[in-house]
């Protein structure tokens, strides 16, 4: 959690100073105070200043929310957002009419927003947060096409004895294609090539010689 540290005369003069610092408004802080201040013996020996410390709250659904509000007013989109922290996650789903201009070309733009917002969300963060952003049940669905996908292409591997090179895919999809076929007896899967480019590539399993 991003904080700070301040002294001053009062402790409204430092918690002042540790807003400016951290660039934040009161209502997004918790504010201890370390030291009272004291003036000590006729206001001059021993004199003693406040001392305090400054965190920011950890609220990253608000975050978030705002990013998200900010993009869906740019494209000039009626849509709000539900969110559900769960220990390291973040699940957000935009709700709203004509989502498909949020989905994009097999979920280009939403990826894109979803890693934007957790750019956002990570920032000054020490533990990582992982972001999901869905809307209309995409992801779901995408998953579910994935999945047959892997299977159909597993039997065609294997029928024909050649290796089949999928199309581009972000992490999650490489994953959900590695998972389908972990377990099947006829092929393997592997990632080829840099991101954005990278490939999952579906091959003949090298049987041992005592299968």
């Amino acid at each position: 959690m991003k904080f700070t540290e301040k002294t001053g005369k009062t402790v409204e003069e430092a918690v002042k100073s540790a807003l400016e610092e951290l660039k934040v408004t009161r209502d997004k802080v918790e504010i201890e105070v370390i030291e009272e201040p004291s003036k000590g013996f006729l206001g001059l020996i021993g004199t003693r200043l406040a001392k305090i410390r400054v965190t920011v709250k950890d609220h990253p659904e608000e975050a978030a929310v705002e990013f998200l509000n900010s993009i869906f007013k740019d494209m000039k989109l009626e849509a709000h957002c539900k969110t559900k922290l769960k220990e390291d996650s973040l699940y957000i789903e935009i709700l709203g009419k004509d989502m498909g201009v949020l989905i994009g070309r097999r979920g280009q733009t939403l990826d894109a927003i979803q890693y934007l917002v957790s750019l956002v969300v990570n920032k000054d963060r020490e533990n990582y947060l992982r972001v999901i952003v869905d809307t209309e049940n995409y992801r779901k669905k995408r998953e579910q096409t994935l999945v047959r996908l892997a299977n159909k292409l597993a039997n065609q591997v294997k029928i024909r004895g050649k290796d089949i090179v999928l199309e581009p895919m972000n992490p999650y999809e490489r994953r959900i294609i590695h998972s389908t076929l972990q377990n099947h007896p006829y092929v393997q899967t592997r990632s080829e090539g840099e991101e954005p480019f990278r490939k999952v590539v579906i091959a003949v399993k090298q049987l041992s010689k005592t299968q």
